[in-house]
């Protein structure tokens, strides 16, 4: 399983679109009324397990407001399954799976409702999730998404394999740039595994999400890709992550050719970029350890950034009873669900306080202990028009010169910088 890929990650199995609780309002209707909604979530099994018991809950219940729920239909990705829904006027009321990179598409569609439409949305939301909220503002202030959930990205390492090639299993050392290189390169030397890490070298727009971004959140502190309607990387710091990985990519320690697997479970790699979904899936299968990602100088963990890898809840404009889909979002999302779903997941619900609000789970499960801390400082896609686009036009001018080494850094940032600021600028 590999959470991180979007394209089909949520993709479910033969599991038709359901419109008959949906309805075809438009956008301004429906927002005080209520009775039976539809809802899709992901195909994961631990989400699938959370959906179904928060459904019973709330239906046993609110007899004349009854869910539906289903897998999100099967489709190349979610956001075109989602995408066409919106187009056909047969969107779900909810869909716990919401890209935020889709979300601006979404909008442009007039799929969404603006949550801050809601006398208690605005509250609900910043109360909820605290400063991280305004990441996943829209640019007319309101939210079109509820911050719901994220898996926070960090190292992890191979203890096993760390040990066979001298090195210090319990205190890597990973923190600065040098640090990282010069432990990947006495593990290439040693022979225990093909790279040191190897993180996709696919053109997907969304792969730079797990090479470039969490190294460039963590080294600015927290800035996002775009700001203020401009790209922000073509500086001295993106240049120290973009010559961070050209060293990787230059020096063999990562290799440039997909990978038909998962080259950290299957001990090809020594360590990856994940996010918490890891520790269930790798429990049985390595002996790993978790760090920050690194920066250029080293930043201690309580003050490192990442990206978030979130998911969010759409409320979609189809739905007839828009009222109800509210409070069941509200539901789904307050604390006793949030730490359900914490149980069963092991995500991160977008919330203040995380650890000390659940601070029996954390003792019970340390293994995930640092992921609560690390998803206080998250930083998400920014939302802007032309995301996916903009997340593109990085991805491609990145991998020629960071992967394949085509053109030379200079040229990838400020090239990318360029198409940037006019796919921002909606040009």
């Amino acid at each position: 399983m590999r959470r991180r890929i979007l394209a089909t990650a949520v993709a479910a199995t033969g599991i038709l679109a359901l419109s008959a609780c949906s309805g075809g309002g438009g956008a301004a209707s429906g927002m005080d009324a209520k009775g039976p909604i539809t809802i899709w979530y992901s195909n994961n099994e631990a989400e699938i397990s959370w959906g179904q018991q928060m459904v019973e809950a709330w239906n046993a219940d609110h007899p004349d407001e009854q869910i539906t729920a289903q897998e999100i239909p099967a489709g190349s990705s979610s956001e075109e399954v989602i995408g066409a829904a919106i187009t056909a006027g047969n969107a779900p009321c909810l869909v716990f799976n919401t890209s935020p990179a889709a979300v601006p598409g979404f909008q442009r569609q007039g799929g969404l409702v603006n949550l801050s439409d809601f006398p208690d949305g605005e509250q609900y939301i910043t109360e909820r999730s605290g400063d991280l909220a305004d990441q996943y503002r829209s640019d007319d202030g309101g939210f079109y998404q509820l911050p719901w959930k994220s898996n926070p990205v960090m190292i992890f390492y191979n203890k096993d394999l760390f040990a066979q090639a001298g090195l210090d299993a319990e205190n890597p050392q990973l923190s600065t740039y040098d640090e990282f290189l010069a432990t990947s390169q006495k593990l290439k030397a040693a022979g225990v595994s093909d790279y040191a890490i190897n993180p996709a070298p696919t053109s997907e727009f969304f792969q730079s999400w797990f090479d470039f971004y969490p190294l460039y959140a963590a080294q600015t502190g927290g800035k996002q890709l775009v700001e203020d309607g401009k790209a922000t990387f073509n500086d001295a710091d993106g240049q120290a992550v973009a010559d961070f990985w050209r060293t990787i990519y230059t020096d063999g320690l990562a290799g440039n050719e997909q990978y038909q697997g998962d080259a950290f479970a299957d001990g090809k790699a020594a360590m990856a970029i994940v996010g918490p979904w890891a520790v269930s899936v790798y429990k049985d299968k390595v002996n790993w350890g978790s760090v920050p990602v690194p920066t250029e100088k080293g930043t201690s963990a309580d003050q490192t950034w990442t990206f978030s890898d979130a998911k969010n809840v759409g409320l979609f404009t189809a739905c007839q009873n828009k009222g109800t889909a509210w409070e069941v979002l509200k539901f789904a999302t307050s604390q006793e669900q949030d730490g359900t779903w914490l149980e069963e997941t092991g995500q991160m619900p977008l919330r203040t306080d995380l650890t000390t609000t659940y601070s029996d789970y954390f003792s019970a499960n340390p293994a995930y202990q640092q992921f609560g801390d690390q998803a206080a400082r998250t930083v998400e896609v920014p939302n802007v028009v032309s995301s996916v686009e903009i997340w593109q036009a990085f991805r491609d001018e990145y991998s020629k010169a960071v992967i394949f080494g085509e053109e030379d850094v200079d040229t990838f940032l400020s090239n990318a910088q360029q198409q940037i600021d006019q796919l921002a600028a909606g040009k």
